[in-house]
Formats: structure tokens, C-alpha cells, sequence
């Protein structure tokens, strides 16, 4: 970015240095218009797919009924084309957010999407209008709904273990060839991941690229997105970001799947990241007493703090818990309330941060602190009695959170 320079600094103009002109009249000069913000990095700028001007709604009409989604600066609405009579999801998008020209970050997405047309797991873009305000993506329509739905349903109607099997490997195949093509999504969780159809239950379909970067192997990317809940202790301590972030998702995304709860989320913002800094979530019998120690094997290859010892997407679909032999008997039982790395023993409570003196996990706390102070959020100590954990189980189910983290495109919508 090019330094504003200061008053008086720099080379005069002719016009002040012979006293003509408009400073000589006592008049101020005019103000060169500030530098436009730099693009984030990590972003596609060419699109292959003809952009529409011409009016949307003479080759399709919206259906009546609640919108699919909303979110700040988007919304999603189901339509029909006149001609073929066939249903798509019209994601309407405003270019102008908080005063900024976002526009290539929306040209980013379609060519993201552009960039996944042949997988079977991407959500498929089918055109793209433009008008002076917003861009319109048409997409497939994935008429199942978001698998948020079924994550918070009752376990009589929740997924059962088989079902997050198949479901599971899908994600991962999509994820896989996301990464293998530089891509990632950085916001996956249950609203992300919708299904072709609920009953029967359907394929999924990956949606929202509005976070998704390209990473390449020589350059470094830090930033702070995603949503609270599924974010990587890699996005709290501003550390690099790579395809490892998103396979913290994943396992935050399989252990909803499977209990209806939520790992690490906490009574607000504050708990919700310092139970993620500090490891804190629980194997107990409690919440998997319907679900396989293999399951339970998968998803601590994934809830762990370092990237690099993260299973990858290629590795999870390799797990015995995923491969065509694994065993569905749910009667295979995790065996112990304190299996889990990183459980607290019963009547314990999170350390304190003090200022005199630093143990690992209390400077992790307050590198996560730092970084949410800055962020206009203030990190707290977090106390947690066991009354206050049982409440936080049953206020877990609701998933408080689903806004992305410091940034401007929410993710609330379900494309």
C-alpha cells in the first residue's frame, strides 16, 4: 500500500511554487482519493462463464414460499426456468459491501465453482446474471436442505452412524479434490453441506466458496475467517493457514454429526475459543454411547492442535472407520468417560491465565487472547463447573453460532 504523504512533505507543484494556482488564493489543494483496499490474497480473477445483463427474471421466475437463505450481503432464493421448467437455488449477491467494491471476490467464487463443475460433490454453477448492484448466481438445487437440519433433530430422527459413513466419505472425496487442486473451502460445517434429498436421504453437495482461497506451496496465507465453532487453533493464533485447516472442520463437522453436539462451543465467542486454543472437548460415554470406537479413532486424527499431524483427506478416506469392510455395529462402544487427549478429570476447571507466571497452555490462552482484543473481542478466563458443563451440553444442541468470524460475507446462507 502507497504511504499517504504527510502535510507539507514532497516536491511543491509548479502551480504553488510560481504562486499561481489555486494554493495561491488561499484556496486548499484537492485530496487524491485513498489507495482502493488490496485484494485478499489467494483469489481467482478469470471466469470462463458468459455473464448475463439482461434481466433475470425474463428467463426465470422466483418461486413463492420463505427464501433459502440470508445472510448480509447475499440471499438465496429458489427458482424455476420458464423454458425447461427445471428448479435452481438463485444466489443474489450484493458487489458493494460496507462501502468496498467486492465484486472480485464474487468472481472468485464462480470460478471456484467453475473450477469443481465435474466433481459430484460441488454444488454446479449453471449461469451467472449481473445487474448494477449484485450478481446472481443460478445453481443447482440440492432439495434436501442444509445437514444442519438432521445434526439438531432428535436421535430418533438424527443421522444414524451408516448414514454419516456414506455421507462422510462423499465430503471427503469432495474435499480431496478441492485440495488437490489448491483450493480451500474454509468454512465447511453443517450449513455448508446440503443433501440432494431428505427422505430417502440423499448425496451432499459442498456450497459457499465465499471464504475459499487458493493456497500454493510457496506462498504463506493468515487470516482470520471461518465460523466459530469449526475454527482451526491455527486461525486463533494467526498462524499459516493451509489444507490441514479445513480437516479440523471436518472432524468438528463428523463429531456434530454423530452426537449432536458441538465440541467446543462455549456459553459465547470467548469460551467457544479457548476451548478450542486449549483442547478442551471430551470422548465421554455420554455423548457416544451410540457410536464406534472407530468412529471416535477418525475423529482424533482430526482434533489435533498441530496441522501437520492432522490426517489428510486422502488419509481419512483410507481410515478403517470409512473403508467398504469397516464395521457399522454401534454396540462397539467407546469404554471410558476420560479417554479423551486433552479431558479434563471430573471436578477439575480450566487454568487460570495469570500474568506472573506462563505455563504452555496458559501462553496459548494469551496469544488467543491478544489476537481477539485486536479483533474487538476480549478473551476471558473460562471456569466451568459441572453444572455449567451439563448446561453448556444441552445449549450446545442449538449451535449459537453461525455467522463467519471477522469478515464480511456471512455464510448463514445455505449457497
Amino acid at each position: 500500500m502507497i504511504p499517504l504523504e504527510k502535510p507539507g512533505s514532497g516536491v511543491s507543484s509548479p502551480a504553488a511554487a510560481s504562486g499561481s494556482g489555486r494554493a495561491s488564493r488561499g484556496l486548499s489543494a484537492p485530496r487524491r482519493p485513498p489507495p482502493p483496499p488490496p485484494q485478499p490474497r489467494g483469489l481467482l480473477t478469470e471466469i470462463r462463464a458468459a455473464v448475463r445483463t439482461e434481466s433475470f427474471q425474463e428467463r426465470y421466475s422466483l418461486s413463492p414460499g420463505r427464501e433459502l437463505g440470508r445472510g448480509k450481503f447475499a440471499v438465496v432464493r429458489k427458482c424455476i426456468e420458464k423454458d425447461s421448467g427445471k428448479e435452481f437455488a438463485a444466489k443474489f449477491m450484493r458487489k458493494r459491501r460496507k462501502g468496498q467494491d467486492c465484486r472480485m471476490e464474487i468472481i472468485h467464487e464462480i470460478a471456484v465453482l467453475e473450477l469443481a463443475q465435474d466433481n459430484p460433490w460441488v454444488i454446479n454453477l449453471h449461469e451467472v446474471y449481473e445487474t448494477p448492484s449484485e450478481m446472481i448466481l443460478v445453481l443447482e438445487y440440492a432439495a434436501g436442505g442444509e445437514i444442519f437440519d438432521q445434526c439438531v433433530a432428535d436421535r430418533e430422527e438424527a443421522f444414524k452412524e451408516k448414514d454419516v459413513q456414506r455421507l462422510m466419505r462423499q465430503i471427503l472425496e469432495g474435499v480431496s479434490f478441492l485440495h488437490a487442486h489448491d483450493v480451500v473451502h474454509l468454512d465447511l460445517k453443517p450449513q455448508n453441506i446440503l443433501l440432494t434429498s431428505e427422505s430417502p436421504l440423499g448425496d451432499i453437495k459442498i456450497v459457499d466458496f465465499g471464504l475459499s482461497r487458493i493456497m500454493k506451496n510457496s506462498e504463506e496465507l493468515r487470516e482470520i475467517m471461518g465460523t466459530p465453532e469449526y475454527v482451526a487453533p491455527e486461525i486463533l493464533s494467526y498462524d499459516p493457514i493451509s489444507m490441514a485447516t479445513d480437516m479440523w472442520s471436518i472432524g468438528v463437522l463428523t463429531y456434530v454429526m454423530l452426537t449432536g453436539i458441538s465440541p467446543f462451543l462455549g456459553d459465547n465467542k470467548q469460551e467457544t475459543f479457548l476451548n478450542i486454543s486449549q483442547m478442551n472437548l471430551s470422548y465421554s460415554e455420554e455423548e457416544f454411547d451410540a457410536v464406534s470406537e472407530s468412529a471416535v479413532d477418525f475423529i482424533k486424527t482430526l482434533l489435533v492442535k498441530k496441522p501437520e499431524d492432522r490426517a489428510t483427506a486422502e488419509e481419512c478416506l483410507n481410515h478403517p472407520w470409512l473403508t467398504p469392510s469397516s464395521s457399522q455395529d454401534p454396540s462397539v462402544k467407546v469404554k471410558g468417560a476420560e479417554e479423551a487427549a486433552g479431558a479434563l478429570p471430573e471436578g477439575d476447571s480450566l487454568p487460570e491465565i495469570s500474568s506472573d507466571t506462563q505455563t504452555p497452555d496458559a501462553e496459548e490462552a494469551v496469544a488467543a487472547e491478544e489476537l481477539i482484543v485486536v479483533t474487538s473481542y476480549t478473551l476471558g478466563q473460562c471456569r466451568q463447573s459441572e453444572k455449567e458443563k451439563m448446561e453448556q451440553k444441552a445449549i450446545s444442541k442449538r449451535f449459537k453460532f453461525e455467522e463467519p468470524l471477522l469478515q464480511e460475507i456471512p455464510g448463514e446462507f445455505i449457497y
